[in-house]
């Protein structure tokens, strides 16, 4: 328990000016039909993150454009009909090669994430599912909250690969063995609770090698996870306790709610992404601010840069 914690990933800031270094990827940004989607892919693009391609109806971007005081020139444009037809036709663009990556518009997660999941969608072998990057000032290094946004109630083998998703993601971000902590209410296993049987066996799969790259222990209650002193009066002896560089919830409600009360009540700065696809498909709220959206937007980057030599 004592001895000297890794190298801390980088930073949020840090992770945005190392994405600034590369070279931008061409991103569909899937029906940017108002102001707050549409400037956040050509902030993004004046940042040099991006090379945005705007699928959406061709009149609503150019009223959307008109309403934010900018201009499309310069930008490619696809038109498409309506939301759906955005979203298959941003997905079609991705299967033949001509972007590395997704970005949600002003249409439900529910209509994009069903373009990309259908039969001739970006599927892999992997589940798909969401990340949060965050960093709090009250934690010592940014750290992984997974699945908060896609998964409502995963099982075992849905939760070994929102494991594996999120160590890709950490790894793309330059932490070479990420510590996994596996969340429950409590740290021991106990049959009336499934998420610590979960747990013990995700724990059992990483020892025999079906989940890799990573340390992992659980099930740990949250306190334990990101507390030394906490796992230390438990008598907690691991090498995840207390400095976790990647949080798995039991479900989507809690990691939700864990995440939110983060940004909220912990002064936690955020990036999301979704994982799992052929590509990177950056998932941002309405409520999101630049900041976290640049940030999603440089994780897209340092993904698909990742992905060039590490496909999913």
């Amino acid at each position: 328990m004592d001895e000297p914690l890794s190298p801390s990933p980088p930073g949020l800031a840090e992770i945005i000016g190392r994405a600034r270094g590369r070279e931008p990827i061409r991103v569909a940004v899937v029906h940017p039909c108002d102001e707050l989607s549409l400037r956040a892919a050509l902030d993004a693009r004046q940042a040099g993150l991006i090379d945005p391609i705007l699928v959406a109806p061709r009149a609503r971007l150019e009223q959307a454009a008109r309403e934010l005081g900018g201009s499309l020139e310069g930008v490619q444009t696809l038109d498409a009909p309506h939301s759906h037809a955005a979203a298959e036709q941003a997905v079609a663009l991705v299967r033949a090669g001509g972007a590395e990556a997704l970005m949600k518009g002003s249409l439900h997660t529910d209509e994009l994430m069903g373009a990309v999941v259908a039969r001739e969608g970006l599927r892999t072998s992997r589940r798909v599912s969401h990340c949060y990057l965050l960093q709090t000032p009250h934690y010592p290094r940014p750290f992984i909250v997974t699945d908060a946004a896609i998964n409502i109630a995963p099982d075992l083998e849905q939760k070994a690969d929102i494991i594996r998703n999120a160590i890709d993601l950490a790894h793309a971000i330059g932490v070479a063995e990420p510590r996994v902590a596996i969340l429950a209410a409590v740290e021991t296993v106990n049959a009336a609770m499934p998420a610590t049987l979960d747990a013990a066996a995700l724990c059992k799969m990483a020892d025999r090698g079906q989940i890799s790259g990573a340390l992992l222990d659980g099930p740990l209650a949250f306190d334990n996870a990101i507390s030394i002193a906490a796992a230390r009066a438990k008598g907690i002896r691991s090498e995840v306790a207390g400095r976790a560089d990647i949080l798995v919830v039991p479900d989507l409600e809690s990691g939700n709610m864990l995440a939110k009360q983060l940004m909220f009540l912990g002064e936690a700065a955020s990036a999301g992404i979704v994982l799992g696809a052929r590509v990177p498909i950056i998932l941002t709220s309405r409520a999101d601010a630049y900041e976290t959206r640049m940030a999603s937007c440089a994780l897209a980057l340092l993904l698909a840069h990742h992905y060039r030599s590490s496909p999913p």
